[in-house]
């Protein structure tokens, strides 16, 4: 028969009566921070190294689901060990610094327990940015006592007083730029092209909060985006507005367009051998055509084109199926007859455009809705 091993032995083999040793030499006396520490470290570790739990003892257990609530039990009794073994002692730092989000107890303590390291304790709003907020000692104990009941009295120690003011950053002109052209592109430029700005200004920059900060187009020219235009802006920190400020900006539309390789003439066919692709800045050009416009004989020149010079939408137009002076058939539709005559087109037209047609005889002239290259139907 196999002698008893002591029970602090067989606890010892799991994590679980580790932190229990440790929660009992804590109720007896033992020395607080060590043993929170202790206990933190068994619970909010990573699993065991050996990676096996021990047969038949209930510490062993590592789901989810256990962990968490031996855990907020282990920790709760932490809680009210400390609180009945006396005060918890912090050294309060002379400043702080917050967000937006608030001020917490582990800005303002110098060291805390682990136990309480881990937990978010929001005392109070943050100050507004630019601004300082200072905080005695008995003032934070009466925030404590609101914000989180169930910790122990604090006794602090360190400083008189503390200075909390907001974390900010310099705002320079690049940052700047950055902001105001992807909001711009996003909002009002979309897919037109690449937008690039410069300031024709320099910009001093601007102390602002260090958070996720958005720029809001507040005025823009009503002719939109030009090569010289003047913008209003703010700025928007959380749940706070900076400015309004205004910069004269120039920009540059970038995209890709057709360019004319030789010289093209009036009623030309569009070809892909005749057109190169080149990045060029739109916003000096009316209508360039998109380079991924596909090149379509059924597309003719209205005008001529020099050579490098980009594709306007002016010049180009669909090559129409009937032309001026040519004779086609014309069909008189009038319930269920038909009348078919030679006629004479006095205008070019797409298919279903209405053109004028004359009847070379009678010299008498129709409106009629262009059908295909010889038929157009006559309207009477």
């Amino acid at each position: 028969m196999k002698p008893h091993q002591p029970i602090t032995i067989t606890a010892a083999h799991s994590r679980w009566g580790r932190a229990t040793l440790h929660l009992l030499c804590l109720c007896r006396g033992g020395e607080p921070r060590w043993h929170v520490r202790g206990m933190f470290r068994e619970l909010f570790r990573k699993n065991d190294t050996s990676g096996v739990a021990q047969k038949g003892n209930p510490f062993s257990k590592t789901d989810g689901r256990g962990t968490s609530v031996l855990s907020a039990f282990f920790l709760a009794t932490a809680f009210s060990a400390v609180a009945a073994s006396g005060p918890l002692e912090l050294e309060l730092r002379s400043s702080a610094q917050s967000d937006s989000s608030g001020i917490f107890l582990q800005q303002l303590a110098a060291t805390l327990p682990p136990a309480f390291a881990s937990q978010n304790i929001r005392l109070t709003d943050a100050p507004v940015f630019g601004r300082a907020a200072s905080f005695t000692p008995e003032q934070l104990g009466e925030l404590l006592r609101r914000a989180a009941p169930q910790l122990p009295v604090v006794t602090w120690t360190g400083a008189s007083q503390v200075r909390v003011i907001r974390r900010g950053r310099f705002l320079t002109e690049g940052e700047l730029r950055d902001l105001l052209t992807a909001t711009i592109q996003t909002e009002h430029v979309r897919d037109k092209g690449t937008l690039e700005l410069a300031f024709g200004r320099s910009w001093p920059g601007v102390n602002l909060p260090d958070e996720t900060l958005s720029l809001r187009v507040l005025n823009l020219p009503a002719s939109g985006v030009s090569p010289n235009f003047i913008v209003r802006f703010d700025i928007t920190a959380g749940t706070e507005h900076f400015g309004p400020w205004q910069v004269v900006a120039q920009a540059r539309l970038m995209k890709d367009v057709l360019v004319a390789r030789v010289p093209l003439k009036r009623g030309q066919p569009l070809q892909s051998s005749d057109f190169s692709i080149e990045r060029r800045d739109v916003l000096s050009l009316r209508e360039a055509v998109d380079a991924e416009l596909a090149i379509n004989p059924a597309f003719e020149l209205v005008e001529n084109v020099p050579t490098g010079q980009p594709l306007l939408a002016r010049a180009v137009r669909m090559r129409p199926v009937v032309q001026r002076g040519q004779l086609v058939d014309g069909l008189v539709r009038d319930g269920a007859m038909n009348i078919s005559l030679r006629v004479e087109v006095l205008g070019d037209g797409l298919p279903g455009q209405t053109v004028r047609v004359r009847n070379p005889k009678t010299k008498r002239e129709f409106y009629a809705k262009v059908q295909d290259e010889q038929t157009v139907v006559i309207n009477l």
